[in-house]
């Protein structure tokens, strides 16, 4: 368990479905949701609690999916990123087709009292760290939107890099998500 900031990074317990699901909304409500996440706060907020209960459960799993937390003495979770093991040949979550064995950075949040303390660079350490342990995996790689230079910003800083590729917005074609890769040396 990695500490910054008064903050313990870990991976979320099966159990913590309300903290997730109260975590994930907060971060919908963002100012900058609309151009950092694939989802609504009107469509999360609708969902019955078995949908966060089983999504928690499988994050927890670490089979597929990793979600790792920042916990602070309280309780609290000041932010989030989770981990998706995508297997080549797979269709991706943006429309295409994976290429290779990878690992997929999604849901990146911290909320803005912990911004800029280094809970970030935790999060994303720990969602390195986890890739790596996973069989054939040698690339990570996530997508950050084009007017999003503060996320392109601290994914740089983490060693992540543009690849190049780009895709459409989803609802919004004229804009584009680029992808940022991070191979394992």
């Amino acid at each position: 368990m990695n500490q910054v900031a008064g903050l313990a990074v870990r991976p979320v317990r099966a159990d913590e479905w309300r903290e997730a699901k109260e975590l994930r909304l907060a971060a919908l409500r963002d100012p900058v949701a609309p151009i950092a996440f694939l989802e609504t706060y009107e469509r999360a907020v609708a969902e019955p609690d078995s949908f966060w209960r089983e999504r928690t459960e499988g994050a927890a799993d670490g089979t597929r999916v990793r979600q790792f937390v920042a916990e602070g003495p309280d309780g609290t979770w000041g932010g989030t990123v989770t981990v998706l093991v995508e297997d080549e040949g797979a269709d991706d979550a943006l429309g295409g087709t994976v290429r290779r064995r990878q690992t997929h950075l999604v849901a990146v949040y911290v909320r803005p009292g912990c911004r800029g303390a280094g809970v970030i660079d935790a999060l994303i350490e720990a969602a390195v760290a986890w890739s790596w342990s996973v069989a054939e995996v040698t690339r990570a790689r996530l997508y950050v939107h084009e007017d999003n230079a503060r996320a392109e910003r601290v994914y740089r800083r983490c060693g992540f890099r543009r690849s190049g590729e780009t895709v459409p917005m989803r609802g919004e074609p004229t804009k584009v998500e680029r992808e940022m890769i991070l191979d394992r040396l």
